[in-house]
């Protein structure tokens, strides 16, 4: 019974921290959508990702690419003109 009890507490006290280490942060999810259109082929300097406010995608422009901060961020793709 005692090992219930303890087992249970455990699973309670690490069900927060489990599901805060699993959401990455809108920056390391923006970097690794930044990685992968580079390793596409297009220079780091050919676009720009933004991370806006969900209210705010419409006005930002662009093409959104993702999502963070449990859907209420966009990451939006920015084509730049070339130099």
């Amino acid at each position: 019974m005692k090992k219930t009890m303890l087992a249970g507490a455990i699973a309670l006290l690490l069900t927060p921290l489990i599901a805060q280490a699993s959401q990455a942060s809108c920056e390391q999810i923006r970097d690794d959508i930044a990685r992968k259109i580079i390793n596409n082929g297009v220079p780091e300097s050919g676009f720009e990702l933004d991370i806006v406010p969900n209210d705010q995608v419409s006005q930002h422009g662009g093409q959104v690419v993702g999502h963070c901060g449990q859907d209420t961020q966009k990451i939006v793709y920015i084509r730049l003109a070339d130099n």
